[in-house]
């Protein structure tokens, strides 16, 4: 089966299912993209295979491992990384400060680690000693991502990393996710800008109310003339 899977879920916050019979999955080195319309519960599908929705029904596994029971915190020792949309930075503190925040569960010398970070995104070594607060929106996700490579993730889950950036930072990131993904590692992400994600996409999974409308490799997606119509504008 395949390395990460959220098979079958229900579930949502408090009483109120959001989910409905949701499967996700995605292998290492690769990058699964889940798009579709506002409220179509996206972030709450990755964030249930994060450990941070009450599942009624359903299942998350992975390397064949039942993790559904786990804690987030759990999961993140197990290998998962999770970079949310909004405070995903400490503004006060140093780029390089905040890299170090993202590795304190490892007990090793991550100097590696970092440096790996600094190759992915030069402009932060270059501001490595600025508080994170200085940064530009688009140079504070590459923390945010950065911070969660520090502990040397199996699997990264972004949700909307290029939300509020230009399309030229878009570009960017996207170029890096892609690094990210050849080293592999999988990758696991939530994205308002469905055509371009759908491009760098090796599988992607429409979701409308709760429910997997579409799921396909990311080029079968973009050819097929419904989804165009639908959910990319033409």
């Amino acid at each position: 089966m395949g390395f990460l899977i959220g098979e079958h879920m229900t579930g949502g916050y408090g009483g109120a299912d959001i989910l409905h019979d949701c499967t996700l999955a995605v292998e290492k080195g690769e990058i699964a993209v889940i798009v579709g319309p506002n409220g179509a519960g996206k972030s709450t599908a990755m964030k249930a295979v994060f450990g941070m929705v009450n599942l009624r029904e359903g299942s998350v596994r992975m390397n064949g491992q039942d993790i559904t029971q786990l804690s987030p915190q759990d999961r993140v020792k197990l290998g998962m990384g999770f970079v949310p949309q909004t405070h995903n930075v400490f503004t006060s503190m140093s780029v390089e400060e905040n890299l170090e925040m993202g590795a304190f569960i490892r007990k090793d010398d991550f100097s590696d680690t970092l440096a790996q970070v600094y190759d992915l995104f030069p402009i932060l070594k270059e501001k490595r000693l600025q508080p994170a607060g200085q940064l530009s929106g688009g140079q504070r996700q590459q923390v945010a991502v950065g911070r969660a490579l520090m502990t040397q993730p199996q699997v990264l889950m972004l949700d909307e990393p290029t939300a509020g950036v230009s399309p030229i930072v878009m570009d960017e990131l996207f170029d890096r996710i892609i690094e990210i993904a050849r080293t592999g590692i999988a990758i696991l992400m939530v994205e308002q800008n469905a055509r371009q994600a759908l491009n760098i996409a090796d599988k992607g999974y429409v979701l409308v109310q709760g429910s997997n409308r579409y799921t396909d490799t990311g080029a079968a997606l973009m050819a097929d003339p419904d989804v165009r119509r639908t959910f990319l504008g033409g």
